[in-house]
């Protein structure tokens, strides 16, 4: 029987209730030979057996699970209480520009989020000491306090998500069934590469692997020796590799289940509608969680473009001999870098991201390229699967470092692992998002694997190849190489010892811009979306709002005179990241609860009943010679298994309601509307709106069922 069976039970075909009518008898002799009547009717039964299975094979094969069952005049309507006329089990999802609904900006959570960022500029700007004092405590409580919470955190996400990944809910799509996926799997795979951290393969690609292998972790290696050159390799794609990824994928399989499979809005807050109701996730609690998420993406990202400007700087000074960088000048770099990341913004995610992405990609592994093959080519290609294999065997250990192993275990884990997790955790609003919006029409399982492992190895190979270099380097004596070099110097001397390649720094410099335009891009508009109610095509204001903001966060930060500037804005994004780390364990529950009432699972769970139940009765009546036939059962005794499927965690998702959240008629079969409507009368519907925000998505709106909280 196929996985779409209907939900009546299977009975065992061409056999009369009872089963001593047709049951073979002994012959006289009592041999045990079947007498010729029995032999004649056993071959009937057969010949009836292959004809029924052949045709309920094809019939249940070619089941359209998007028509309605409609009951024949004998037998009862026990179906009317399923929105349409539909089975719960035959819906194939509902994608969200399906749906029939208008966008308008939300204004609480554009006044509440936009007015607390833009005080800490205003107060960053005023009084910078203040700004790094407040940092600087809320940064020593939380690594005291809440370090463990991290590392359990990234521990119990990467968990669920590989057992998630595996299970059977790893076959359903992320989108309506037997839907393609929309992007190219290159496409695909560049735009988490360069979305995600793109930045980071420039920046901490070459320093921070030299910095373990000057400074190992405590109670690990010597320092400088072959040992710490491994557990430097293990360290840094322990900081990058799997867990990271595991909490992108997680917010953003999430949303994407959210959005292509349910139609709901491209919000944080849509992941918890079955766990906290419609009301509260459309409500108070939805426009905290969509609060936080812009928050933490403001911090998060503002860290990386200060990184980034702070990289482009070094590189902008080196190529032109201006000498040291002053935050003047990288004031005017962030400005110039932003003007190009709005401007790719506004154009939308397939004409800017997708390009910029692509292009930055080919640039990246160039450059990596070349360091590997004019750089110590064969201490590279040994040591690439050995720091590997040091990573994969000495990963359970550095899990479970925490402050039980001492204080100076306890600094380093602060100063490192637990702001690592803390910052992923605050882009994963951003990154989650975005992917998200990437990777419809892919399974659960094909994403989580992919987003987590094609990325993570893709760094591995980038970081094992920079990184490597770098201490070969330093090890070698190369010139410019020292123990108190500052992180951004080191990706461009690690460039001048290398011959024929003086052009390199300018092609550096673009790569990084791109990276930092692409960010900023991705987290702009993402934050449009969130302050829109999911519009995938924010107002181009708010989204140049979002940019000035960040860079604004961004420009402080870098104010404030010295090194710990930067330091400062990473403390905040600790404190941030600590409301995030909570609500992903939430998404967790939220997303496993849904997953059970999802069609296919549901259709699942039907087929494995009928078929456990026919088999145990065919076996017992036939022995081996039955086969399956679908007949209607006395209610309670059919293939449901005691699931009441007329329960509204089934049904309620998929009721179809206009932009007014009024129930529709809608024949899932022809894709009708019972009012009428088609995508061609949104702009007539618009037009007559005098909400003014509420015609900003036009282009998106396709047809919306769900109703929306206005303000």
């Amino acid at each position: 029987m196929s996985d779409d069976s209907t939900p009546d039970n299977s009975q065992p075909a061409g056999t009369d209730s009872d089963t001593g009518a047709n049951a073979p008898t002994l012959g006289s002799d009592g041999s045990g030979s079947l007498r010729p009547e029995r032999r004649a009717s056993r071959d009937k039964l057969k010949a009836d057996a292959r004809r029924v299975s052949r045709e309920t094979g094809k019939n249940l094969g070619k089941l359209d699970y998007s028509r309605p069952r409609h009951p024949s005049e004998d037998e009862p309507e026990n179906n009317t209480q399923y929105p349409h006329n539909t089975h719960p089990i035959l819906v194939p999802g509902i994608a969200i520009d399906e749906q029939r609904r208008r966008y308008s900006l939300d204004k609480v959570i554009f006044a509440v989020a936009g007015t607390l960022t833009v005080a800490f500029v205003i107060w960053g700007i005023t009084s910078p000491s203040s700004v790094a004092s407040v940092a600087q405590t809320a940064y020593d409580w939380a690594t005291m306090n809440v370090g463990w919470f991290f590392n359990v955190v990234a521990i119990i996400i990467l968990v669920a998500l590989l057992i998630l990944a595996f299970s059977s809910y790893g076959k359903i799509p992320l989108g309506k069934d037997d839907e393609k996926a929309e992007f190219s799997t290159f496409s695909w795979v560049a735009m988490l590469f360069a979305a995600g951290i793109g930045i980071g393969v420039l920046f901490f690609g070459p320093s921070e692997p030299l910095t373990y292998f000057i400074s190992p972790p405590p109670l690990t290696n010597d320092p400088e020796s072959t040992e710490a050159l491994h557990g430097a390799m293990a360290q840094t794609y322990f900081h990058w590799g799997f867990h990271a990824w595991a909490m992108y994928a997680l917010v953003g399989g999430a949303i994407a289940y959210a959005a292509y499979r349910r139609g709901r809005s491209l919000l944080l807050s849509s992941i918890f509608q079955t766990l906290f109701g419609k009301r509260q996730s459309e409500g108070f609690a939805g426009k905290l969680v969509d609060i936080f998420a812009i928050v933490a993406t403001l911090f998060g990202t503002a860290a990386a473009l200060g990184i980034a400007a702070m990289q482009i700087g070094t590189g902008v000074s080196i190529v032109s001999g201006a000498g040291p960088m002053t935050n003047n000048m990288l004031v005017v770099i962030i400005c110039v870098l932003t003007v190009g990341f709005i401007i790719s913004a506004v154009s939308g995610v397939s004409k800017g991201i997708r390009y910029l992405s692509s292009i930055n990609i080919i640039l990246t592994v160039g450059i990596v390229a070349l360091v590997l093959f004019l750089g110590p080519t064969l201490f590279l290609l040994n040591l690439l699967p050995s720091a590997l294999m040091e990573y994969l065997g000495s990963l359970f250990d550095m899990m479970g470092r925490s402050l039980s192993w001492g204080a100076e275990t306890q600094e380093f884990q602060s100063v490192w692992t637990v702001y690592y997790w803390a910052w992923w955790i605050s882009w994963s609003p951003f990154v989650g998002s975005f992917i998200a919006r990437i990777s419809r029409g892919r399974s659960i399982r094909q994403f989580i694997l992919g987003t987590i492992f094609i990325p993570s190895t893709l760094l591995f190979v980038a970081y094992g190849i920079m990184g490597g270099t770098s201490i070969w380097m330093y090890r070698e004596g190369a010139a410019g190489f020292s123990d108190s070099m500052a992180a951004p110097e080191v990706f461009f001397t690690l460039i001048d010892n290398l011959p024929f390649v003086e052009w390199l720094p300018f092609v550096a410099i673009v790569v990084l811009a791109i990276f930092f335009i692409t960010s900023a891009d991705s987290a702009s508009v993402v934050m449009g979306m969130l302050t829109s109610r999911g519009d995938q095509e924010p107002k181009k204001w708010v989204v140049v709002f979002w940019g000035l903001v960040m860079s604004g966060i961004a420009v402080v930060m870098l104010l404030l005179g010295n090194a710990s500037a930067l330091e400062g804005l990473q403390q905040l994004v600790i404190v941030t990241a600590v409301p995030f780390a909570i609500i992903m364990l939430f998404i967790i529950v939220a997303w496993f609860k849904e997953l059970r009432t999802d069609p296919l699972a549901l259709r699942r769970k039907y087929a494995q009943n009928a078929v456990d139940n026919a088999v145990v009765a065919g076996a017992d009546q036939f022995g081996d010679d039955f086969a399956f036939q679908v007949v209607q059962t006395d209610p309670g005794d059919g293939a449901n298994g005691g699931i009441d499927s007329e329960h509204e965690d089934y049904t309620g998702w998929y009721q179809r309601t206009n932009a007014d959240g009024e129930p529709v008629g809608y024949d899932y079969e022809t894709g009708e509307w019972a009012d009428g409507w088609t995508p061609e009368t949104t702009d007539a519907e618009d037009d007559g709106d005098e909400d003014s925000e509420a015609t900003s998505a036009r282009s998106e709106v396709d047809g919306q069922t769900e109703s929306r909280v206005t303000e």
